[in-house]
């Protein structure tokens, strides 16, 4: 399942930017932001963060997902549109194919809650990668 290897990186992540924070008693919320077409079911990838979290500083974090629009623009005439699911990447203003994909495949890591309240590092702030 796809959604448990995105689940395992940010567990990762995090637990390691908790690390380097050093007096980290727990992780509060995880929010991440989701592209639509980013391939994640967010209730497959809640379930399985949940588990991916069991036994480790960040167990019964709450995960916040934030999904994030497709965008597109056609190189011809510079238009862009929301994409939609099925993405609709032909250009509604003139038909052209030749689009650039603006928005909607991001994967990232927005902001992390530690017990204090305070937002984790920056450094949080990758995207995860799509070969974990």
């Amino acid at each position: 399942m796809h959604e448990m290897s995105v689940a395992l990186a940010v567990v990762d992540q995090v637990a390691e930017a908790a690390d380097r924070a050093g007096d980290v008693t727990a992780v509060r919320s995880v929010r991440l932001q989701v592209g639509e077409l980013a391939g994640v079911v967010p209730d497959a990838l809640a379930f399985c963060f949940e588990l991916a979290c069991a036994g480790t500083l960040l167990e019964g974090a709450e995960l916040v997902t934030e999904t994030v629009p497709g965008r597109a623009r056609c190189t011809p005439c510079a238009h862009e549109w929301a994409v939609g699911m099925p993405p609709r990447l032909t250009c509604p203003a003139c038909g052209a194919t030749r689009t650039d994909l603006l928005a909607g495949r991001e994967l990232q890591i927005a902001d992390v809650r530690w017990e204090d309240g305070g937002p984790a590092r920056p450094s949080t702030r990758e995207p995860i990668s799509e070969e974990s």
